[in-house]
């Protein structure tokens, strides 16, 4: 899984910023790592004047394969912020289209004695 990072010229990113926020997105989102190819993490602020408020944006597109690419987008006071909250999105939306698939219904949860009655 690919990871790519943006920022426009009002969020100043760096190596460190980076490194945490790929750190952050392959710990929560390992379990669809065999779905996604790439994830694209887009960061600005959309006042730019550095105003107190909830301007600071994070977008996140995950590209599964062989699926159209999702988005997601969390606006909140500070870069880290937005991050952590379209992470948990990103993670919420791809559990609704992925679990499912990974954990049908009537699976583990049923469980046997050995002689054959449900207990």
């Amino acid at each position: 899984m690919e990871v790519q990072i943006s920022t426009d010229n009002n969020v100043h990113g760096g190596e460190e910023l980076n490194q945490r926020i790929e750190a952050e997105l392959r710990s929560a989102l390992s379990r669809f790592s065999d779905h996604l190819t790439r994830l694209e993490v887009h960061l600005g602020d959309e006042i730019g004047s550095g105003a107190e408020g909830m301007d600071r944006r994070c977008v996140i597109e995950a590209r599964p394969a062989g699926r159209p690419p999702v988005a997601v987008t969390q606006h909140a006071g500070s870069v880290d912020e937005a991050v952590a909250g379209a992470v948990r999105k990103l993670e919420s939306l791809l559990e609704s289209k992925y679990g499912r698939t990974d954990h049908r219904k009537g699976g583990d949860s049923i469980r046997h004695s050995p002689t054959g009655d449900p207990r």
